[in-house]
């Protein structure tokens, strides 16, 4: 019986050794496949990276043009759509003439105040929606062109 135990335990000892160089490959082609798929998900991320900036390069401005026209037009008193494009200086300055206007309205001189400063909020509306898309970008986003 002890040799029958010695051949079942050599058995043993080359199945656990077989078992040991399969689990040993697998792990080697496990490591490969697991770095090429690294790789693969690198290379899409930044693909969709790429085409996520490419998509959405022109949207900043498109929306901002939309945003800033439909402020201008309903709150341009206030300069709201100055603030959204980036102009401090601008949005401040009609911002200090409607509240001039709005503590001056008892006396006449504050209602043509308010009525100066609505025409220009909505003349620059009617200019910022009515560009195209390029031409807003160029011209208030890169030129900086603060009035009009």
């Amino acid at each position: 019986m002890s040799e029958e135990h010695k051949d079942l335990g050599d058995k043993a000892e080359e199945a656990f050794d077989n078992a040991k160089e399969k689990a040993s490959e697998f792990a080697h082609d496990a490591k490969e496949k697991a770095g090429d798929f690294a790789d693969d998900a690198k290379k899409t991320a930044n693909e969709f990276t790429e085409g996520a900036k490419e998509a959405f390069s022109g949207a900043g401005g498109d929306n901002k043009k939309m945003l800033a026209g439909l402020l201008a037009i309903f709150l341009g008193s206030l300069g709201i759509h100055k603030f959204i494009l980036g102009y401090q200086k601008e949005g401040i300055i009609l911002l200090v003439t409607s509240v001039i206007g709005y503590a001056t309205v008892c006396l006449v001189v504050g209602s043509f105040i308010l009525m100066a400063v609505w025409v220009i909020g909505i003349i620059e509306g009617i200019i910022y929606l009515t560009k195209t898309d390029e031409e807003f970008y160029n011209t208030y986003q890169v030129g900086k062109k603060p009035w009009f």
